[in-house]
């Protein structure tokens, strides 16, 4: 029994011993990630964002004008802090009686410039083009019963009944967004471009010789801006 204090005593000093011991093979412990949303967004990466546009394009020359509206699409990848490259496509319906009636879509490669981390400017070239079903306008003169070989009108100062075809854009846009978190953000977005679409218009005939398709053909330069609505994902 004299022996059992001291044996007490020895078995309480071993114990921090074996704690610390023990402590070696603990479960480790992550932390937290402190980035701000802000920080989280400028990093580089893929992003997507989906919205809805309306506005109008204006005819030059006496090419057709219309209301827009419609969805667009945004896929880019963030370089840096700065810069962005993005490639866009919008598909706007186009309503106007006796102006354009039928479909506007164009696809852009922009890229863009983050000023501060709510605006942002971006330039674009690419494709656009008119697809365009009955719309009730006037048929002009040389009229497709007529021909016996296509034709190009020298100008759209008597656009074509109807235009179908392709041609060049190009656009200008700015953006603000407002970050949800930082998988998330909301924005609007003003955007101001111009196209050039060369329209082509079927009579429904061939040429007697080479039994080619007779249309005839226009050029209809344009100008249009709209405001959009915009959620973007990271």
């Amino acid at each position: 029994m004299r022996h059992a204090p001291v044996c007490l005593v020895a078995l309480v000093a071993a114990a921090p011993a074996r704690a610390d011991a023990g402590d070696d093979d603990g479960i480790a412990r992550v932390s937290l990630d402190t980035r701000s949303d802000e920080d989280a967004w400028r990093q580089p990466g893929f992003r997507l964002q989906l919205g809805v546009a309306a506005g109008d394009v204006a005819g030059l020359g006496g090419a057709p004008s219309g209301r827009l509206i419609g969805p667009i699409l945004r896929v880019g990848l963030r370089l840096d802090d700065s810069w962005s490259i993005v490639a866009g496509f919008e598909y706007l319906s186009a309503q106007k009686g006796g102006g354009l009636s039928g479909l506007r879509y164009a696809g852009t490669l922009e890229p863009t410039w983050h000023v501060s981390s709510n605006l942002s400017v971006s330039v674009g070239l690419g494709f656009g083009g008119i697809v365009e079903g009955t719309t009730g306008r006037a048929d002009p003169d040389p009229k497709g019963s007529t021909l016996d070989n296509s034709y190009t009108f020298p100008d759209a100062s008597t656009p074509l009944p109807s235009c179908s075809g392709l041609g060049v854009t190009g656009l200008a846009r700015g953006e603000w967004m407002w970050l949800l978190g930082p998988r998330s953000s909301l924005g609007v977005a003003v955007e101001v471009f111009g196209q050039w679409t060369g329209c082509q218009s079927s009579t429904g005939r061939v040429e007697p010789d080479t039994g080619e398709p007779i249309v005839r053909r226009q050029w209809w330069p344009s100008l249009g801006a709209t405001l959009g609505l915009v959620i973007e994902w990271r």
